[in-house]
């Protein structure tokens, strides 16, 4: 992602939900931090995954498992957007790729990480609690900002786990991109999620 072409969007986010940039940029320094040595995985490996390949990008809309019924999983490089990653691990599915600010079932994260998945940790102002009690118990760790990039943290674009997925793939190059489980109208969440929902639906369109 051109952060250059990233940073306006960025920055309507900001101001669209108060948060501030400077918050976001310290949890990305801590987390930077805390990826020191064997704990790293590298972009290279993301590139191997994804590239060229039909990717399936599983959200955590309840719908989620009906649809997984109507996918031939085999077919697909699995990226799960953080609670997603419950309900794949409950049905025997290791995705390869997990992206999430940890706010999910991060037990379930950390079991899919143990058995091979790739965690693409994010960080933003709201989660420097959950990056430092949950980000050393992982490895094979890529970190993301919504901010500037920088040194070891990334930024390949999107703001909930869900389209960072998506962006994640279109990165990468992937052949095709396939969405299960999500739902961008749910009235069940609250104020606040169904606001980013709408950021995701936006963002996703302009892909």
């Amino acid at each position: 992602m051109d952060f250059k072409k990233w940073e306006p969007v960025y920055e309507a986010i900001l101001e669209d939900f108060g948060f501030l940039r400077e918050e976001d940029e310290n949890a990305a320094t801590i987390l930077s931090h805390l990826l020191i040595g064997p704990n790293t995985a590298s972009t290279n490996v993301l590139e191997e995954l994804i590239s060229g390949k039909d990717v399936l990008v599983c959200g955590n809309a309840p719908t989620l498992a009906q649809e997984l019924d109507q996918v031939k999983i085999e077919d697909h490089v699995v990226i799960a957007a953080d609670g997603a990653t419950a309900t794949l691990v409950d049905r025997g599915i290791i995705p390869a790729v997990i992206v999430t600010d940890l706010d999910g079932d991060v037990e379930k994260e950390i079991q899919a990480n143990q058995e091979g998945a790739i965690a693409v940790i994010h960080a933003h102002g709201d989660n420097i609690e959950q990056i430092l009690k949950y980000a050393p118990r992982f490895n094979n760790i890529i970190g993301t900002t919504q901010a500037a990039p920088f040194g070891n943290i990334y930024n390949f674009g999107g703001f909930t786990d869900g389209d960072r997925c998506v962006f994640l793939a279109g990165e990468f190059n992937a052949a095709s991109i396939t969405l299960a489980g999500f739902d961008f109208d749910d009235e069940n969440v609250t104020e606040m999620k169904h606001k980013k929902l709408g950021w995701a639906k936006k963002l996703l369109g302009v892909l």
